[in-house]
């Protein structure tokens, strides 16, 4: 009775635990400490979206239990969403299901089409639920490598898919990405789409972040090649777009067989969100989309902020041309220390949280991830405290170096 559950068993240590523990304690201590870890959006939900969703808890009809694969207008409005935004026709009935975040979506899809053994390409690092949820289902992973750029991503995935066995059934795409900020084009997304099509691979991407942009270029679907409709679902999630991460509200759109799946898997594991929830979800989407350009502005105010105060303390890191976070590599002499060590130090020492890079994969040990989830008052300061740590820590370094040079000179 003492043996852990073979499911549980399989996933790796959570290594947030360490800096989530050490920020508790900071805390009760009466520290002040910037978090700028989970990607948790801080700003409200947009008014017109949370009086939709009084108006509609008002009436009791909406307290039954609702649709799992999502209400009809909610489908109608995110099928209005891709053609308003990609030019991609979707149908509400067969091509679109309502999820509870994208995140149950993914993990739902990975347990309705998975057997046991089964090869999934995920890159690395990646969100976790990428891995996971298909590793929670019985598969088998192989990760490609896309730290370093993404030049070789479609010879690496060649690659993989000639040496695994048995044959990869899907590959996970997630392009802007988290937690690597990475962008692609259309073109980015031709030879992967033929590449599946010539090997029968399904294709699972994920755009939870496709509207926080900040380049004016509009990241692309997968689903703009026409080719790709049979073989590729995509998420998406309403949670960054519009300020609604508590609300768990997202959706899947593309292939009719892999919706399908989902659909069904869900009809027997949840009755759907609280229908006044997807009431006002469809709100969101159907409404004005003004906010969603002030909660772009938002986060390229705070983008900018944090490159900049990084920049003068001494750590130059590219700006992100989408998403609500900053993919920072550890400064040269703390690199050796690895993601977490790292993080726990300037958890300790700066009174600033990150996540660790080694969270989201062991290609992503050289790297931290700042979460833009504070407003620009707070990242400068946050940027201050980051300055003195280093200034402080390079003058240790520099005082060991003098100590060691006088032994060895002696």
């Amino acid at each position: 009775m003492n043996e852990e559950f073979h499911r549980i068993k399989r996933l790796p240590p959570y290594v947030f635990a360490e800096v989530n523990a050490m920020k508790a304690r900071a805390r009760a201590a009466g520290e002040d400490i910037i978090d700028l870890g989970m990607g948790n959006p801080d700003q409200p939900t947009p008014p017109h979206i949370v009086e939709k969703l009084v108006e509609a808890v008002r009436n009791p009809k909406t307290h039954r239990y609702s649709m799992s694969r999502g209400i009809p207008g909610l489908r109608k409005a995110i099928s209005a969403y891709y053609k308003r935004q990609f030019d991609v026709d979707i149908d509400p009935e067969t091509e679109a299901c309502v999820t509870i975040g994208s995140k149950e979506g993914l993990a739902n899809l990975a347990q309705a089409i998975t057997s046991p053994g089964d090869v999934i390409l995920v890159p690395n690092p990646s969100y976790p639920i990428h891995p996971f949820g298909f590793m929670l289902a019985g598969a088998a992973l192989r990760h490609i490598p896309v730290v370093e750029g993404l030049d070789n991503f479609v010879e690496t995935l060649e690659r993989a898919i000639r040496h695994s066995v048995p044959k990869p059934i899907a590959v996970i795409v997630s392009f802007p990405a988290n937690p690597t900020t990475q962008t692609v084009t259309l073109d980015f997304y031709r030879p992967i789409v033929e590449l599946c099509l010539k090997h029968g691979i399904y294709i699972l991407s994920d755009i939870a972040y496709a509207e926080i942009y900040f380049d004016g270029n509009p990241p692309p679907s997968i689903l703009q090649i026409p080719e790709a409709r049979d073989i590729t679902v995509e998420f998406n999630s309403l949670s960054k777009t519009y300020n609604m991460p508590g609300w768990r509200v997202g959706f899947g759109v593309g292939s009719k067989k892999l919706i399908g799946a989902l659909a069904k898997f869900k009809s027997y594991v949840d009755y759907g969100a609280f229908t006044p929830i997807q009431v006002a979800a469809t709100a969101a989407l159907n409404g004005p989309q003004d906010c969603v350009e002030e909660i772009r502005q938002m986060y390229k105010a705070r983008r900018d902020a944090l490159i900049d105060g990084l920049a003068a303390a001494g750590w130059d890191v590219p700006p992100p041309a989408a998403t609500m976070f900053v993919w920072a590599r550890i400064p040269e002499p703390f690199r050796a220390l690895g993601s977490l060590e790292f993080s726990k130090l300037l958890l300790q020492e700066a009174q600033v949280a990150v996540s660790p890079g080694i969270g989201f994969g062991e290609y992503g040990d050289e790297h931290v991830r700042f979460g833009l989830v504070e407003n620009v008052q707070r990242i400068r300061q946050a940027c201050r405290n980051i300055r003195g740590f280093l200034h402080l820590n390079g003058q240790r370094r520099g005082s060991r170096r003098q100590k060691s040079g006088l032994r060895s000179n002696g």
